[in-house]
């Protein structure tokens, strides 16, 4: 199975490059191949998928057996759900070129779980609370200051930037890096990690009944994987759900199709299932009631009642919460030592208020 990105004008990426020219050779034979690819690009460029096309393509001439049709995922979409409505044919095709069975009864479904829970107890010094980087870098910094070491800026000020009564909304804020000898350019990003509203985080744990004061650590199962925990561990749930784990933004369907084994009603997991199955029924049925409905975490474990997946198994498969990075907008010859930020807040309701 290879999967493929598209780099800059129809270019494979570097760790490809070498296996791309090889292909390309004359004299090639593989006849005894059988292939599926897959392809990683945006719809924006306009060589959309091309490294995932001609490698298929090329595979098919020197005499590879195709498995599937390649499959073209588009990042300025969703590709998760690209990539995973492809895996479906995938499969199909592989069980029955082979004579596989799997899900015989068409319906049960068992999340495969890519990390394993972890107890304590944990020594107090190695437990995280909330740190990006280093640990226990919120009581002590040190440089150097890179993108696994972050420096956190204190607030020198934050003001509003629209007169009193404006609809409108746009935050001046400046951000001390004085002693830290950190230089910056008039443009030069800077980035905001954010954290969750503490109402959802202790939603979380009052819908699950679960002790978010209880420290965990997620270990990946692999021990070859180079990425061991899916964030810093250990930590408590209350510090992953606060200020690692994305509460507010729309759950793939993948995710919807892991956790519907945890549904005790059936109404409940036939909804789940219906919306992870990537049938066209189900592809309405996301988009009306989890996209056009805009249904968090929070929202789904509130409507459906009986949906009470285990909290360790929710972290793994909630996505990580990412920084928001602003363009500097002062200019290092007038503020040296601090950075400015123009922000504008945008304030909406969804229909799941």
């Amino acid at each position: 199975v290879f999967c493929l990105a598209t780099y800059g004008e129809g270019d494979p990426t570097d760790n490809a490059q070498e296996f791309y020219e090889w292909l390309r050779e004359d004299g090639r034979e593989l006849q005894n191949l059988h292939y599926a690819v897959f392809g990683l690009g945006n719809k924006t460029y306009e060589h959309y998928n091309a490294i995932g096309k001609n490698v298929d393509k090329r595979l098919d001439e020197l005499g590879g057996v195709r498995i599937c049709e390649v499959g073209l995922g588009d990042d300025d979409g969703n590709i998760e759900d690209d990539f995973m409505a492809w895996t479906t044919t995938f499969w199909e095709n592989v069980c029955q070129k082979y004579e596989l069975v799997i899900n015989a009864d068409g319906s049960s479904f068992i999340s495969m779980r890519q990390y394993k829970l972890v107890d304590g107890p944990f020594p107090p010094e190695t437990v995280f609370t909330g740190e990006i980087g280093r640990i226990k870098s919120y009581e002590k910094q040190k440089p150097p200051f890179d993108l696994r070491n972050p420096y956190l800026a204190p607030v020198l000020a934050s003001r509003e930037l629209f007169e009193e009564g404006c609809l409108r909304s746009c935050l001046h804020l400046e951000l001390d890096i004085s002693n830290t000898r950190i230089k910056y350019e008039a443009g030069d990003h800077v980035a905001v990690f954010p954290s969750n509203d503490v109402v959802l985080v202790n939603r979380i744990g009052e819908l699950l009944n679960a002790n978010l004061d209880e420290v965990i650590s997620l270990v990946n199962v692999d021990e070859d994987a180079q990425k061991k925990n899916p964030f810093p561990c250990p930590c408590s749930y209350r510090t992953a759900l606060t200020y690692y784990l994305d509460l507010t933004s729309i759950l793939n369907t993948q995710i919807l199709k892991d956790i519907a084994q945890y549904a005790t009603e059936e109404n409940d997991k036939a909804l789940l299932t219906l919306m992870g199955s990537y049938s066209e029924e189900g592809k309405v049925k996301y988009k009306e009631w989890v996209l056009d409905g805009y249904r968090s975490i929070v929202h789904i474990l509130e409507d459906l009642t009986s949906l009470k997946p285990p909290l360790d198994h929710l972290c793994e498969l909630l996505p990580r919460l990412h920084p928001r990075y602003y363009s500097i907008s002062s200019s290092p010859k007038v503020h040296p030592t601090c950075v400015h930020v123009t922000a504008v807040i945008v304030h909406y309701e969804t229909p799941t208020k």
